[in-house]
């Protein structure tokens, strides 16, 4: 979970000298927000083919993200995303970091692809309703591949309303809403 914390606090750097040119429209644009939505490791048919156990694979997940876009014409925008997540399950936490491509609707609208680089570390206490003292010692819990997805952000005012649908290395599958401020 440090590497989490490294990744944000880097993230939250590197947005500052850009929340200086977003007041000017044709400048960054930061957008900083809170997120809720569910997460599917998508195993739990596979182990229990394998193994004959019945394991829990997805979790409720409650975070935040940043997001810096830039104009690369009137409709059109590129930028970066960050991402830290909470779990209640399955999963303990996910975070990482991707680029956005999409296009700025007249009235604010945004629809855009993204793709990058995620990591998830499970609970696997929780996915396998056992005691923590029965998982074994230094058994790994994180893996991490790369994130693709899709998502929306309608503006309200100075708030965004956001709707995503991703997936790490085609495997998982994770929606979320949320709302955030821009600046």
């Amino acid at each position: 979970m440090k590497s989490a914390y490294y990744i944000a606090a880097a993230f939250a750097v590197a947005l500052l000298p850009s929340a200086a040119f977003a007041q000017d429209e044709s400048a960054a644009e930061v957008t900083i927000g809170a997120t809720a939505g569910y997460h599917d490791l998508g195993i739990s048919d596979e182990v229990k083919d394998l193994t004959g156990v019945d394991v829990d694979d997805g979790s409720p997940i409650f975070g935040v993200f940043a997001a810096v876009d830039f104009p690369v014409s009137n409709n059109v925008f590129a930028g970066v995303e960050g991402n830290l997540n909470l779990g209640t399950d399955a999963l303990d936490s996910d975070y990482g970091a991707s680029a956005r491509f999409g296009y700025r609707a007249e009235n604010g609208t945004k629809v855009y692809v993204r793709g990058g680089y995620q990591w998830v570390e499970l609970d696997y206490a929780n996915m396998l309703n056992v005691d923590e003292s029965a998982i074994p010692a230094g058994l790994d819990d994180t893996f991490s591949d790369y994130l693709v997805g899709a998502g929306v952000d309608v503006p309200m005012g100075k708030a965004v309303f956001r709707v995503n649908v991703d997936t790490i290395s085609f495997d998982t599958l994770r929606a979320t809403a949320g709302v955030g401020f821009k600046f």
